[in-house]
């Protein structure tokens, strides 16, 4: 059985080989990303069984994703390569104080030949929680008939549903997002949310009445990231002001919040306390943003630990 489970959209992500404007860039260095992958890579980092589904291109790009995939310890098992479908592309604009801007080339993504139909119920019973988030029905309204029915399939199997709403308005108007999520919040059970989202979403950027309106949904657990402030959570009755922690240098923001979200599934599965969860999980969040790439800053377990002075580190 698969602890976490997820369903979206994996890219070649290109990084620039300087920061400052793209236009002037004319080196970069080939990486992997998409948040649902950076959430099972975070997750089976943390010491905890993860699956993807997915598709990608039959090219050399989608075959890198799957070896990377692998490697990682993921089960590939729900990954196909398909024939005529290039594999999704990201280029990435480094600014020098960390900030980001991506550049999409996902018209014609893989993913678009995964139908409600192809899902398998199995795959989704034998997991205990599956992550989803607003990115894979951002690509095309077709993706919302699938990602529909996996949280069906989850639901009538007991499954946990963990939603984070990464919100991309590259990819689709805040009206659309605000209508497509706003149906897709009564059916989760774990919401792993920025403020600024749900200010596009709800009307509201400030946590706690986030958390007011997410428990009249019926959400049980919430999380509602800050940034450089830090977060709110919320789970049985508890509401918890976590305080930031600093991160020893700002290079590249994304992935943090992928980084986030797997530290609260593992205190979520684990049975931890909300606010041993959240410090682990704000812990982990300034880990990732000290590294340049997607994924390459999510941390093992024992990376954590040692950042959080539970064991010691020796150097030499």
């Amino acid at each position: 059985m698969n602890d976490v489970i997820t369903l979206g959209e994996a890219m070649i992500v290109f990084n620039p080989g300087m920061t400052g404007p793209l236009k002037f860039v004319n080196t970069f260095e080939k990486k992997v990303g998409g948040a649902e992958l950076n959430l099972a890579v975070g997750c089976s980092r943390l010491g905890l069984k993860t699956g993807y589904m997915t598709r990608l291109g039959k090219d050399e790009f989608g075959k890198h994703i799957h070896n990377f995939a692998r490697g990682e310890g993921i089960d590939v098992s729900q990954i196909d390569e398909i024939e005529g479908y290039p594999t999704s592309l990201n280029f990435k604009e480094i600014m020098e104080g960390g900030s980001v801007r991506t550049f999409y080339y996902r018209d014609k993504s893989p993913t678009l030949t995964l139908t409600a139909e192809d899902l398998d119920e199995s795959y989704i019973r034998n997991a205990k929680i599956l992550h989803l988030t607003g990115i894979y029905p951002a690509i095309d309204d077709r993706n919302i008939a699938v990602i529909e029915k996996a949280i069906a399939l989850a639901k009538k199997h007991d499954v946990k549903i963990s939603f984070d709403p990464n919100i991309r308005l590259r990819m689709w108007s805040k009206d659309k997002a605000k209508t497509v999520i706003s149906k897709l919040l009564p059916h989760v059970d774990i919401l792993l949310t920025g403020d600024e989202e749900m200010e596009i979403v709800m009307g509201e950027r400030d946590p706690k009445k986030i958390i007011e309106k997410a428990i009249e949904l019926g959400i049980s657990y919430i999380a509602v990231k800050q940034g450089d402030k830090g977060s709110v959570g919320y789970y049985h009755g508890e509401t918890i002001e976590a305080s930031p922690v600093k991160a020893a240098k700002v290079v590249d923001t994304v992935g943090a919040g992928d980084g986030f979200n797997a530290g609260v599934l593992y205190g979520f599965l684990n049975g931890w306390t909300l606010a041993k969860t959240m410090h682990f999980a704000n812990t982990i969040g300034s880990m990732v943003v000290g590294v340049i790439g997607d994924n390459e800053g999510l941390p093992y377990y024992e990376e954590v630990q040692q950042r959080l002075g539970e064991v010691e580190r020796i150097e030499r």
